[in-house]
């Protein structure tokens, strides 16, 4: 079952202001000839990051299923983690260090191996955990 990343007003506002401005001074430098006179790598560069942005944005997804496990994306970082290798999922709560394949706060801290952690932003956060629990009964949740 696939579920996809909850956007959240913050990192909305975030990305799309970010894009906005590095947009702005592109558009800016190729009015004013300064992009032009400085060749095209700073436009290289600044569209790769404007195209991360979205890609992050957009491209921000999670899998469940028996074969993979939990399998995440979020634009060229992508991964997997067996439900068996799962202990804990932590509600409702911010990951604000770590590794973060989310694009929302109050998500969900999956906690695997021994000292793992995993930050996602499934859209609701009910039905991944009751799908993750059909796969395996041994996870505990805490709030």
């Amino acid at each position: 079952m696939k579920f996809e990343s909850k956007k959240d007003i913050l990192f909305s506002i975030i990305i799309i202001g970010l894009n906005t401005f590095l947009i702005g001074i592109l558009i800016f430098g190729l009015i004013d000839g300064t992009m032009k006179s400085q060749g095209y790598i700073p436009m290289i560069i600044i569209l790769a990051v404007v195209w991360l942005l979205f890609w992050l944005y957009f491209g921000t997804s999670y899998k469940l299923s028996k074969e993979d496990g939990l399998v995440y994306k979020s634009g060229p970082f992508r991964g997997k983690i067996g439900t068996d290798r799962i202990t804990e999922i932590v509600k409702g709560k911010t990951l604000w260090v770590g590794f973060r394949p989310a694009t929302s706060r109050k998500g969900l801290i999956v906690k695997y191996d021994k000292f793992n952690e995993l930050y996602i932003s499934p859209k609701t956060n009910e039905s991944f955990i009751e799908k993750i629990l059909e796969l395996n009964s041994k996870i505990k949740i805490t709030a």
